[in-house]
């Protein structure tokens, strides 16, 4: 039994060692400098135009979790698709359903405004939480 997780264990631990030693050399060869310069935040090679603790609207986040909820059906849909023909009639009323309720969700979100980033859909969508 123990040698089917070899070559998992195996993978685990050469990830383990090679990650170890590449922070490792890093380490000791990177130079140490410090510094205003070196301290200051920077996105993408570019420095900040200006202070980064700005006040996000919450709906940018509520359309982050909804797009994540749906991207879950994919997930799903996947071994499905791998044990369709196996599954026979069961299994794709099964997925009917599912499909069927993702789509009510969507609907429901699509109606309480939750997709859309103007000023009116956002104030529906807020009170109705």
């Amino acid at each position: 039994m123990p040698e089917t997780y070899f070559p998992v264990l195996l993978a685990l631990g050469v990830a383990t060692v090679l990650g170890l030693s590449l922070l490792g050399i890093s380490y000791v060869a990177g130079k140490k400098r410090t510094g205003r310069t070196e301290l200051t935040p920077y996105e993408s090679g570019m420095p900040l135009l200006d202070q980064s603790h700005k006040r996000i609207s919450i709906v940018f986040f509520l359309i982050a979790i909804d797009f994540i909820v749906f991207d879950l059906e994919a997930v799903f849909l996947y071994p499905w698709a791998l044990v369709f023909r196996a599954g026979g009639w069961p299994l794709f009323a099964a997925v009917l359903v599912f499909v069927a309720l993702i789509l009510v969700g969507y609907a429901y979100v699509w109606k309480k405004g939750g997709l859309d980033l103007s000023a009116r859909g956002r104030t529906g969508f807020q009170r109705s939480l």
